[in-house]
């Protein structure tokens, strides 16, 4: 990333860190790159291809739609203030930052040229990286409503998730007030982000629990190749492509039909559901082909469904086992329920016995998770796939509309009074 400061300019900053002053000229210096707003979710493969930015501003956040980039990491936060005055700034705050990341540049006045005696503005760890297609998606939790007299904003879609069949989840990887998604194809600008963010919100935000991942699991570009989970098959075939505006209308974004007068900051917003996903590799290692392929209901190669030459060819249900999981995960099984996904694989090192810590960290956009993600994972019970895997973290978020302007920030739609 390119960092702005210049060594022959005082630091107008004041020695309590990175705060108002520092947004006002942060603003000033970003010019119009940090002033791109998106007219849609696809991004020019050639931009991809030379790390460029995608813009912050837009109808939506981006890094819902957006193509999906190589690598992530994921943060909820527990709010520590009960001054939503100071909670509001902060938003503020990070908005101001992530409008500068996201386009390459370093966070206020950046990682030197400062003032020698306070901390500089940016942790510097991304000087000199491309913006590697950086996005920042904000998501606020069911229990962030419990707190700045928002209870009765919190959207009726926003339920906690049941207890489903088969979890194991730890409290410590589970839940948190709000969330940051950071996506980008060079992991240390997507940490880069989230270290700053986190260090903008000391003494405010304490980090709950994060999550890196690697090797997308579901792409949003169906025209590339499909990319393979840890169990070595092709998932998300039949992914929502962010380019399919009606399906995102129908299945993504929420819109006045889905709000009353007290959830209508949700308006242009979606719902994220995140699962840390642990599978047993080493027992999967040793299970033969076909039953491998029996058991999701795709052939391994190819991808191809059962009885079918290759992979987009419309799958025949019933021709798959009656607990294959393409079967009981595919619309036609749920009412039509569909997901956009954006996971993940994951490696956390081994868990004391050998084994590795490993598995999918799944992440799903919807318009309502009554009406996606329950339905869905209540089918799955009967999954055969899990005698592989155990989902242990859990979260679900209100992701609220994209910033529009340069005037805009994150959560105004629901902290301001004239939203």
């Amino acid at each position: 990333m390119t960092d702005t400061s210049s060594a022959s300019t005082p630091s107008r900053r004041s020695l309590i860190g990175w705060g108002g002053a520092g947004l006002a000229l942060g603003a000033a210096a970003a010019g119009g790159a940090v002033a791109m707003t998106r007219t849609g979710n696809d991004v020019d493969p050639a931009a991809a291809e030379s790390g460029a930015a995608i813009a912050f501003h837009g109808a939506n956040q981006a890094g819902i739609a957006t193509p999906v980039q190589d690598r992530l990491h994921f943060a909820a936060f527990d709010v520590k203030t009960d001054d939503r005055a100071a909670f509001v700034q902060l938003l503020k705050d990070w908005t101001e930052a992530a409008r500068r990341v996201t386009a390459g540049q370093a966070v206020g006045e950046g990682a030197y040229g400062g003032l020698a005696e306070a901390p500089p503005d940016d942790t510097g760890e991304a000087l000199g990286l491309k913006p590697s297609r950086l996005t920042l998606t904000i998501g606020f939790g069911p229990s962030l409503f419990e707190k700045f007299d928002l209870a009765g904003r919190r959207p009726e879609a926003l339920v906690d998730l049941p207890k489903f069949a088969g979890d194991n989840l730890d409290r410590n990887r589970s839940g948190g007030d709000l969330c940051i998604q950071a996506c980008a194809d060079d992991p240390q600008v997507a940490v880069h982000a989230i270290r700053n963010l986190a260090r903008i919100g000391f003494g405010k935000v304490v980090m709950r629990w994060s999550q890196l991942g690697f090797g997308k699991t579901s792409s949003t570009t169906p025209d590339a190749q499909t990319p393979r989970n840890l169990m070595g098959f092709k998932d998300g075939t039949r992914n929502i492509a962010g380019t399919e505006t009606d399906r995102l209308k129908k299945f993504v974004w929420v819109d006045e039909k889905d709000v009353d007068e007290n959830s209508a900051w949700m308006n242009g917003g979606s719902y994220l559901v995140a699962r840390r996903i642990r599978m047993n590799v080493e027992t999967w290692d040793r299970t033969p082909l076909q039953e491998q392929e029996d058991i999701f209901g795709r052939d391994k190669r190819e991808g191809a469904p059962v009885g079918k030459a290759k992979e987009r060819d419309e799958p025949f249900l019933k021709a798959m086992k009656p607990d294959a999981h393409v079967r009981l995960a595919h619309p036609d099984s749920n009412d039509g329920a569909t997901l956009l996904r954006r996971g993940y694989s994951f490696t956390d090192g081994t868990d004391g016995l050998g084994r590795l810590d490993a598995g999918l960290f799944f992440l799903a956009y919807q318009r309502d998770v009554r009406t996606g993600f329950i339905p869905v994972q209540r089918n799955l019970a009967i999954d055969t796939l899990n005698e592989y895997i155990q989902h242990v973290g859990s979260a679900v978020f209100a992701i609220p509309p994209g910033v529009r302007d340069k005037d805009d920030w994150w959560g105004r739609t629901l902290f301001s009074k004239e939203a």
